[in-house]
C-alpha cells in the first residue's frame, strides 16, 4: 500500500469550517424544520452586477465562435487585467509585470509554501486565518509545542489581541523566515495603522524577513489615513509580497479571481530574485486562471464596474452595523465592523465552542467560534455581515430575544 503523507495526520481532527459545517447538520438532524441564518462562513450572498455579469456572458457566448474562441492564456494572467490592476488598483506604484492573476488567495497561499519551502520559518497573528498554517503543516513544516508559549516548531505566534490594539510587540518577536499579515484582519476585523505598518517593514528589513501582506478586504477600509497597501509604506518593496481577491470585493467568491504583487526588488538570502521563481511556480503548477473569470475582472475594474463595487461594499457595511450595534445594545464587546466586514464579539470566560453551540442551538444562528482561528481567539465569535438585510435584521431580532429572556 502507498504510505499517506504524514504531515497530512499532523493537521487538527477538521478544518474549522467543515466542523461547523457537521455541528449545523447535527442540529438539523435533531430539528429539521429550523430555519438556520449563516453569519458564519465569509461567503458573499449579493448577486453579481449586472454590468460584470453581461461581460461574463459576452465573453462566455464569443467561445463558441472561431473568431471569439481562446484557449491557454499566459499562466500569470491575461496583460490587459495585469495593467489594469496595477493601474486602477496601486495608481501605477507597482508594475503590470509584478501582478499575478490567480483562482483565488487561498490557492496562493498554497502556492506560496512551495516558494518558501518546508525549512522556512514563520509568524502568525493569533488569532489568525487558519489556512496560513495548515498548509505550511502540510508541507512539511513543524508544530511541536516548545518551552516558549508563542512558538509552535518553525511557527511563531504573534499575539493580536484587544489589550495591545490588535497588534503585535514586535520588540520581543523572534526573527522568522516569513510574516503573514492580515489587514483589514481576518477574523478580528482590525486594520493596521500606517505608523504599525511602518514598524512591521522596518522589522522585516532588519530581519531580511518578507512579509505576506493579505490585503483581500482592503476594499472595506473607508478610512482614507488607514493603508489599503503594504506598498503604501516607504521600503515595502524590497520586503513585501501582496495579496488581493476579487471574492469579498465584487462577489467573485464561486468565480474565482485573485492576484499577487511581487516587486522586481524583493530578493533571497542568495540574491535569487523571489518574482522570478515565483514566475517560474505559477507556469510550472497552474495553467492561469479561467479567461471567462479574467473577463469578468476587468469589467470589475471598468467605470461602472467599481461604481457597483462601492454599492456592495456599502452594503455589507451597513450589515456589520447593524450587528455591530445589536451585540454593543446587548452589553457585549464589540471589535471590527467599521473597516471590514467581520464583527469580533467576546464572550469573557466562556468557551467559543460553548458559545456557538449555545447560540446554535438557541437562536439557530450560525457564527464562527475565534478558538478556530488560534488560542488567541478563544472567549471570541466572529459574526460575518456577509447576508441577505432581511436575514440580519431577523438574526439581529432572534438575539435580542434571547438575550432578554436569558436576563429575565
Amino acid at each position: 500500500m502507498v504510505k499517506r503523507n504524514v504531515h497530512l495526520a499532523k493537521l487538527n481532527a477538521g478544518y474549522l469550517f467543515p466542523e461547523i459545517t457537521k455541528r449545523k447538520q447535527a442540529l438539523l438532524e435533531r430539528q429539521p424544520h429550523a430555519q438556520l441564518i449563516s453569519l458564519g462562513i465569509g461567503d458573499t450572498t449579493q448577486p453579481l452586477s449586472q454590468h460584470v455579469s453581461l461581460r461574463l456572458q459576452e465573453y462566455a457566448s464569443g467561445l463558441a465562435t472561431l473568431e471569439g474562441y481562446s484557449g491557454y492564456g499566459p499562466e500569470q494572467g491575461q496583460a490587459a487585467l495585469r495593467q489594469r490592476i496595477s493601474e486602477k488598483l496601486y495608481g501605477g506604484t507597482v508594475n503590470a509585470d509584478e501582478v499575478f492573476i490567480s483562482d483565488g488567495s487561498k490557492c496562493d497561499i498554497g502556492r506560496l509554501q512551495l516558494l518558501f519551502g518546508a525549512n522556512a520559518s514563520i509568524a502568525v497573528q493569533d488569532p489568525t486565518y487558519p489556512v496560513y498554517v495548515d498548509t505550511g503543516v502540510i508541507m512539511g513544516q513543524s508544530s511541536h509545542y516548545n518551552a516558549d508559549h508563542a512558538r509552535y516548531g518553525q511557527f511563531i505566534y504573534m499575539h493580536c489581541l484587544p489589550s495591545n490594539g490588535f497588534f503585535p510587540d514586535l520588540t520581543s518577536l523572534p526573527r522568522t523566515d516569513v510574516i503573514y499579515f492580515c489587514s483589514p484582519n481576518n477574523p478580528t476585523g482590525s486594520v493596521a495603522t500606517r505608523q504599525q505598518l511602518t514598524e512591521l517593514v522596518a522589522f522585516a528589513k532588519r530581519n531580511r524577513s518578507i512579509i505576506v501582506f493579505d490585503a483581500a478586504y482592503a476594499c472595506y477600509i473607508r478610512d482614507p489615513n488607514l493603508p489599503r497597501s503594504i506598498y503604501e509604506i516607504a521600503g515595502a518593496r524590497e520586503v513585501a509580497i501582496e495579496l488581493g481577491s476579487f471574492s469579498k470585493m465584487a462577489g467573485f467568491t464561486g468565480v474565482r479571481l485573485a492576484w499577487s504583487i511581487v516587486p522586481n526588488e524583493l530578493y533571497f538570502e542568495d540574491g535569487a530574485a523571489v518574482r522570478n521563481d515565483w514566475h517560474r511556480i505559477a507556469t510550472t503548477c497552474f495553467n492561469g486562471a479561467s479567461n471567462i473569470a479574467q473577463r469578468g475582472g476587468l469589467a470589475v475594474l471598468e467605470d461602472q464596474g467599481w461604481q457597483d463595487v462601492q454599492r456592495m461594499v456599502n452594503f455589507y457595511m451597513e450589515n456589520a452595523s447593524l450587528i455591530k450595534r445589536t451585540l454593543e445594545e446587548l452589553g457585549l464587546a464589540v471589535y471590527g465592523a467599521i473597516q471590514a466586514p467581520y464583527v469580533w464579539v467576546h464572550f469573557p470566560q466562556r468557551r467559543s465552542w460553548d458559545v456557538f453551540e449555545e447560540i446554535l442551538e438557541k437562536t439557530h444562528i450560525i457564527t464562527t467560534p475565534g478558538s478556530g482561528f488560534g488560542s488567541g481567539g478563544e472567549c471570541f465569535l466572529r459574526f460575518s455581515a456577509f447576508n441577505h438585510r432581511s436575514a440580519i435584521l431577523e438574526a439581529m431580532k432572534r438575539l435580542r430575544h434571547y438575550w432578554n429572556h436569558e436576563e429575565s
